[in-house]
């Protein structure tokens, strides 16, 4: 084993002017654009990128980040029972808290803002992000190829439509990315690592636990990775590992006590019902290659071909190897989410960028045989058709699942939070699959409001109330229905019970 040589400064690490390309990498010789200028790219394009979202995703947008930052900032939102349970952290929510509170402040909590202003504080964790897939394929591949993965990054549709919603998944991407771009082992030279970068990581992936204790499926694969290739090995986790985990990990515990009242295992408590209890389970379950066949696909979506080209060309196994290992051990849980595996997407992104660069230079090298022979035929632009293929499916994709698809949910809200602000809205009953809407983040008006209860039963056999709705609308509505200003029910619920609330003096707005 080859013993790593003195950490060069982190000065000649960022300039990526004055590394050698590695021999693997595509080398056309091109300018590089300075970090702030990608920075710059990357924010105007996320702050557009949420700014167009307005669709419905997953319930914990709201319900486990925004509802819980407006009930500590404002004094009332509901805690679902994942809060009474003690199995997620205060740390997540605390971000958002604090923009409720900024907004508070400066008397901007208006209905807009307060719908907007979260997803544009995602967008600049996003830009974050973006940058760290650029630095990350610079150190790693070259300039070229940096450019081509942030290209993937900003054109996939999936990335579009997630990565500036306030999910937890949404920062623990974030994270993820940075974090890895200062793991010694994932580079080509581990002598080209800024000192000291290993505890940089190390701090970053403990939050990235810390957020979403899951995290910790990547941190164990690199975690290894690091272990075998270093020769302090003693030091790595006697020395590094153990005091920064405990102190990124400790502070969390003592923010979890101030807001919980008590001390609360969050990431045990988390484990336990995800893990070890399969308490995910109740939520629906899919067949073990559901990633590989339907939920990663579909985030890679055209790329697909680009990404595992990319894998073959670049000849890297350790990026490729942390995919396979995500997804490979998020397959045995039964309970899965397209969003579980988002952390793992802009590597595979990175890959697609490292193919499209490569095309991009044999398509250079054929132009110039061209030039030099009396032929005038030009040379196919497979270049270019690679791009517009990427673009003409990916693009039309996220516009229409960020705007379009499932956006009644949002819009009820926002509509009845103006409605609110002008004292027209008393009280709210959502006879709807529970958390199908956002809730008093989006309302911001302290009014009496009620959805169906979906709380697991410890009992096997008990149905929820969302259940019991839709089993039976018409017998359940009549015991519940009345005494309130506003119902807000799906379409397909509302033609059931339209006499009834007719007779009731509901009518349709």
């Amino acid at each position: 084993m080859k013993q790593r040589k003195t950490p060069v400064t982190a000065s000649h690490v960022d300039d990526a002017s004055n590394k050698k390309p590695s021999s693997r990498s595509p080398k056309p010789k091109i300018s590089s654009p300075s970090l702030f200028e990608v920075f710059l790219l990357c924010l105007v394009t996320r702050i557009t990128n949420s700014l167009l979202v307005q669709t419905y995703f997953n319930p914990d947008e709201h319900w486990q980040a925004l509802e819980v930052a407006h009930r500590i900032t404002f004094g009332y939102g509901h805690l679902t029972w994942e809060w009474k349970k003690g199995i997620r952290s205060y740390l997540h929510p605390v971000l958002f808290a604090a923009l409720y509170k900024a907004l508070a402040f400066l008397r901007l909590d208006t209905p807009w803002f307060m719908i907007r202003a979260p997803r544009l504080l995602q967008s600049i964790y996003a830009a974050i992000g973006d940058l760290y897939v650029y630095k990350f394929s610079r150190v790693l591949f070259g300039v070229n190829v940096a450019k081509w993965a942030l290209f993937a990054q900003l054109t996939n549709w999936f990335t579009f439509f997630c990565i500036t919603r306030t999910l937890s998944n949404s920062l623990e991407t974030v994270l993820t990315l940075v974090s890895l771009y200062y793991w010694p082992c994932l580079r080509v030279f581990s002598t080209e690592v800024p000192s000291g970068s290993r505890k940089y990581a190390l701090a970053i992936a403990a939050a990235a636990c810390a957020v979403r204790p899951t995290s910790a499926i990547t941190w164990i694969y690199i975690g290894c990775l690091e272990l075998f290739t270093t020769l302090d090995k003693l030091k790595f986790v006697l020395l590094e590992v153990v005091p920064i985990g405990a102190l990124v990990l400790g502070l969390t515990f003592l923010l979890d006590c101030q807001f919980y009242g008590s001390w609360v295992n969050v990431p045990y408590n988390f484990l336990k019902f995800n893990f070890f209890s399969s308490g995910g389970d109740y939520y629906g379950t899919h067949p073990w290659h559901w990633y590989m066949t339907q939920g990663f696909t579909v985030m890679l979506f055209t790329y697909i071909p680009f990404f595992i080209a990319g894998v073959i060309t670049s000849k890297e196994w350790k990026l490729p190897g942390l995919i396979a290992w995500v997804l490979g051990i998020y397959s045995l849980l039964g309970h899965k989410e397209f969003r579980f595996v988002l952390p793992v997407l802009p590597i595979a992104l990175m890959f697609s960028g490292y193919f499209l660069a490569n095309l991009e230079q044999r398509v250079l090298s054929e132009r110039k045989v061209k030039e030099k022979s009396t032929s005038h035929i030009k040379p196919f632009p497979k270049l270019q058709m690679a791009v517009l293929f990427l673009l003409v499916t990916n693009i039309p994709m996220a516009l229409y699942m960020s705007t379009v698809h499932q956006r009644g949910t949002e819009d009820v809200m926002n509509y009845l939070a103006k409605e609110a602000q002008e004292n027209k809205v008393k009280s709210i009953l959502f006879l709807t699959p529970c958390h199908a809407t956002p809730y008093y983040s989006t309302l911001h008006y302290n009014l009496p409001m009620r959805f169906l209860d979906c709380t697991p039963s410890e009992e096997k056999g008990i149905r929820d109330e969302s259940d019991q709705f839709l089993e039976d609308p018409l017998g359940f509505a009549t015991n519940l229905a009345l005494n309130w200003s506003h119902i807000v029910l799906f379409d397909s619920q509302e033609k059931q019970l339209k006499q009834f609330l007719v007779s009731h003096h509901f009518h349709e707005v």
